[in-house]
């Protein structure tokens, strides 16, 4: 942490820790942490989904990026208890509201804690778009049907297969 810390901090202006307004369980809003992968100023108001071609994206974003490193401060969400380690990824507000129109079951996952890794991650992948994340729920929702301790592991160790590999963003 102390050397992506340092990366950061030298190679751009702006804070090294990054925080954003998501929607955690029974509806109510946390700070997610994450390292800043973006160049700073280009992250104001809603942010808008980014692509593994933005150009918005630092160098040292986009390697944090590929190997997921950009959400190991989501580990202080899990100790003030706002996330787990597994459980649908939290969104934003403003694209809750933009699924719940296509897709108003979505309140369903509002129903446990959001995690830093979910099967929805781990067998669709990061989502582009609203139609994309609409996709992605159907494991989210498999998933509040189907949790489990062991079911959790199986995740976990999917996701660091997948750090692993690299086949982050």
């Amino acid at each position: 942490m102390l050397v992506l810390s340092t990366l950061i901090f030298i190679t751009g202006r702006g804070p090294v820790i990054y925080f954003q307004k998501r929607t955690g369980k029974d509806g109510k809003i946390f700070l997610i942490y994450k390292f800043r992968s973006l160049k700073h100023g280009t992250d104001e108001g809603v942010d808008l989904i980014s692509d593994k071609y933005d150009r918005k994206i630092t160098r040292v974003g986009r390697f944090m990026r590929k190997y997921k490193m950009d959400e190991i401060p989501n580990f202080i969400n899990v100790l003030k208890g706002e996330m787990s380690i597994v459980g649908p990824r939290p969104e934003q507000e403003y694209y809750i509201e933009k699924i719940e129109l296509k897709e108003p079951q979505y309140k369903q996952l509002l129903k446990i804690k959001p995690g830093i890794t979910s099967w929805g991650q781990v067998k669709y992948g990061y989502a582009s778009t609203v139609d994309e994340m609409i996709e992605r729920l159907r494991y989210d929702f498999y998933y509040l049907e189907n949790r489990s301790f062991i079911f959790d592991l199986r995740i976990i160790l999917h996701t660091i297969g997948i750090v692993m590999k690299g086949r982050g963003i």
